[in-house]
């Protein structure tokens, strides 16, 4: 199986899936990650751009994942880019990768750019429908991230409603919190929900929901049987 992450910004990735990510590398298939932004320009702990393309070769190495696309859209101004460039620079990720599965962000999570890339992957995710040379899409799945989908106050929008759980065991949460150490300046100090402990901490409350030794939890909005 090939699975895609579709993210708007390095380290959305992992903290949305890392530990997912992680699991799946192991056990054999393959992981992509398309990330629309590499800019570095609004990050308040700004590294160079040098930097943050080793903190990212650094991070999915760690994940075991096999390619990373990315894109040059200007951060936190996605809603200043035209839907269909966004659009079609997923859906060109989606067949370079052959993606079967795809996750990326909750459409009402606070970050704006994460709406945007939410909004567009929801539209490349039908390219199988208008072009019979893709291979139907099996899932598309919506992520948490944390200190953003949490923070989705416009009560006019669904918000984050978790229906799928994957567990992931202990080591892969350490793995991913290993993964998210590779991002210079990302993480804070407990009780910010980006400290090791708040990230190992949603694991295990969502794997008791699920009955499961740690997990991530996502929403999943289309799914074809398989």
């Amino acid at each position: 199986m090939s699975y895609l992450v579709v993210i708007a910004h390095p380290d959305d990735e992992v903290l949305g899936a890392g530990a997912t990510m992680h699991k799946l590398t192991q056990k054999g298939h393959s992981v992509n990650v398309c990330i629309l932004s590499g800019d570095v320009n609004a990050r308040k702990f700004r590294p160079s751009t040098e930097e943050l393309n080793e903190d990212v070769n650094n991070s999915m190495n760690i994940l075991g994942v096999d390619r990373v696309i990315t894109g040059e859209f200007p951060n936190i101004e996605f809603n200043m880019v035209p839907h269909l460039r966004l659009v079609q620079f997923i859906e060109k990720a989606i067949i370079e990768t052959g993606a079967d599965v795809i996750f990326t962000h909750h459409p009402a999570d606070l970050n704006n750019d994460h709406l945007h890339t939410s909004l567009a992957c929801q539209a490349a995710s039908r390219l199988f429908q208008r072009r019979s040379d893709v291979k139907p899409l099996k899932e598309l799945l919506f992520m948490e991230v944390p200190s953003s989908t949490e923070w989705g106050l416009n009560k006019t929008m669904n918000q984050f409603s978790p229906n799928t759980f994957i567990e992931v065991g202990e080591e892969s949460v350490d793995k991913k919190i290993e993964a998210l150490a590779k991002y210079r300046g990302v993480m804070r100090d407990y009780p910010h929900p980006r400290s090791n402990e708040a990230i190992k901490g949603l694991a295990a409350y969502r794997g008791g929901q699920a009955g499961m030794v740690y997990a991530e939890a996502f929403e999943s909005v289309f799914r074809r049987g398989f």
